[in-house]
């Protein structure tokens, strides 16, 4: 159940998703659509689910909604590093710290979850 203490993780993805909204209004005035679309799509289903995780109907349910932000961080990740590489685009270096922030947030509540269900690897 989702209350009302401190939660780093939907913290984290609330503010990235909101960074990553300002990003995206960056590449559509470069016209750089396609990527903007693409990455605003990914990145904002990170805290989705996160926050979707909160009110998980078992332990279970939790961790397999971890594991679909999980791999929507690891996506958002590809097309920032599309960003970085790609001549033209504008690129946030911010962003990449936050993404791989996320995922090792992401990666440690997962595997830490996985030890207290028995039998479940």
């Amino acid at each position: 159940m989702r209350n009302d203490k401190e939660n780093v993780i939907v913290d984290k993805t609330i503010s990235f998703s909101l960074a990553i909204i300002k990003y995206c209004e960056v590449l559509e005035q470069n016209r750089k659509y396609v990527i903007a679309k693409q990455v605003l799509r990914s990145a904002t289903s990170i805290g989705a689910n996160v926050f979707e995780a909160q009110t998980a109907e078992s332990k279970a349910d939790f961790i397999h909604k971890m594991k679909i932000a999980a791999k929507e961080a690891s996506e958002s990740m590809y097309w920032l590093i599309l960003c970085e590489k790609s001549d033209g685009y504008h690129f946030d270096v911010a962003l990449r710290s936050a993404i791989e922030e996320i995922i090792r947030i992401l990666s440690k509540i997962i595997s830490s979850s996985k030890g207290k269900i028995p039998g479940f690897i």
